[in-house]
């Protein structure tokens, strides 16, 4: 048997961490928060307020990559939290890893720009919430995805989480379609 990591996705304030750690928690996993990741110029670039590109974000994925190998390498279970909005960047996090799955929390952009709102101490800003919808490619035609519906109170979204999660891991005798949205 070999380790498995959870990624845990989604733009900006939809909840990523708090899911990431109380599943974490749930499922006694190790929690890795991904914005801990990040080099030093992506997040100097983020707190001015300015968008991460590609090539910024290129070396960050490949440490996300690189956590989700040691976790299976040891037989380990990790909850990455990245926000993973491309499919090139789930892609690159899937490459050398054989047992990734992400956790896609999908919300509204009016629900997120509210959360962002409330939201202090962190380097994103809220203009960038825009970019971050531009950006994203919803997983749905992708193996591996759980979707999970954030338009409800943080304990329902974990328990939605752990629900999919448990769907999918039931579906891997008969992978016909391994994506979920609950």
């Amino acid at each position: 048997m070999t380790g498995k990591s959870i990624v845990v996705m989604g733009v900006c304030a939809c909840g990523k961490s708090t899911v990431g750690q109380q599943l974490a928690s749930a499922i006694g996993a190790k929690f890795i928060d991904g914005d801990d990741l990040h080099p030093k110029a992506n997040i100097l670039k983020m707190s001015r307020g300015e968008p991460l590109n590609d090539k910024d974000r290129e070396p960050w994925l490949e440490r996300i990559r690189d956590a989700a190998f040691s976790l299976e390498s040891k037989n380990e279970t990790g909850v990455l939290v990245c926000s993973a909005l491309k499919k090139s960047y789930r892609d690159q996090i899937r490459d050398g890893n054989s047992n990734v799955t992400f956790l896609f929390l999908d919300g509204s952009f009016e629900l997120i720009l509210k959360r962002m709102r409330s939201r202090t101490g962190h380097f994103m800003k809220e203009n960038m919430v825009k970019s971050q919808f531009d950006t994203l490619e919803r997983p749905t035609d992708e193996s591996q995805v759980v979707t999970v519906d954030i338009d409800a109170p943080m304990d329902e979204v974990l328990v939605r989480s752990i629900e999919g999660l448990e769907f999918l891991a039931q579906q891997q005798a008969s992978p016909v379609n391994n994506t979920q949205e609950v």
